[in-house]
């Protein structure tokens, strides 16, 4: 008889999620993506930008925009200055309001990540952009994931979505890919000393198999499309200008010297 599965609690998922951040798997993840979204928001601009999750870290730290926050999960203790608590299928930020959002882990981990995305959408101004972090299926911590027989803890609980799933569900909510980028070749080590010396994957994992990082990074940004332009009906003008040829010739004819009404 197989043994009952037991989810975990909000608390224990929080205590699961700061064990794994402070071992040495978590702190090679984690290096890699603040290195990566230090980069990625150096460059833009707006008055709002929240981050969803993570709380641990501070993702906007290289940022300009004025006015950041952070959203933190029920139960995730009192909240800090700048944070609010929200789950991330119903942000508390008025409609069309940020102009920037990181979601670092947080679609995998969702039982609604079409929701998640809805919010990002519907939150995010016109050309407002989007940071998505997240753990690669097609990868050594994918696989690793798949031989697991219990997924109760972090980082094998969530549901991996590939880049071209992502990339589908944004395009239909209008948002245009920008930008992306893989990282974490080596495979999901325990011990530092092992993960050491696998770190000559990540130099060569770029040129030799560009797609299999553990982890990705996609930018996209909100499209809106404009007013349709109303063009001119120009069969119609074209059959003014044809009814009214023959006047026009006539009078070219009487100004040539044909003949004149006035005489």
């Amino acid at each position: 008889m197989s043994p009952v599965k037991r989810s975990l609690s909000t608390a224990e998922q929080i205590r699961d999620l700061d064990r794994w951040l402070a071992s040495p798997a978590g702190e090679y993840v984690m290096a890699w993506e603040a290195e990566c979204f230090d980069h990625m928001v150096s460059d833009l601009f707006g008055y709002h930008a929240v981050q969803v999750g993570m709380t641990q870290f501070d993702f906007l730290r290289n940022n300009r925009i004025p006015a950041r926050h952070v959203c933190a999960a029920p139960g995730q203790g009192s909240p800090g200055e700048g944070q609010v608590q929200a789950a991330p299928e119903a942000l508390p930020f008025e409609t069309g309001s940020v102009d920037l959002i990181l979601l670092p882990h947080v679609l995998e981990f969702s039982a609604h990540p079409h929701q998640v995305l809805r919010e990002v959408e519907r939150i995010l101004v016109p050309e407002g952009q989007v940071i998505i972090a997240g753990f690669n299926p097609v990868s050594w911590w994918g696989l690793r994931r798949l031989l697991k027989r219990q997924r109760t803890h972090f980082p094998w609980r969530g549901q991996y979505l590939s880049v071209r799933r992502i990339k589908d569900w944004l395009q239909l909510l209008s948002f245009e890919a920008r930008a992306g980028r893989f990282g974490i070749y080596a495979p999901p080590l325990s011990q530092a000393r092992w993960i050491e010396r696998f770190r000559f994957m990540d130099r060569a994992g770029d040129r030799w198999w560009p797609v299999c990082g553990g982890v990705y990074m996609v930018q996209a940004i909100k499209r809106v499309h404009g007013m349709r332009l109303i063009q001119p009906n120009w069969r119609k003008k074209k059959a003014r200008v044809k009814a009214l040829a023959p006047v026009a010739q006539r009078g070219q004819r009487v100004a040539n010297g044909y003949r004149k009404v006035d005489d």
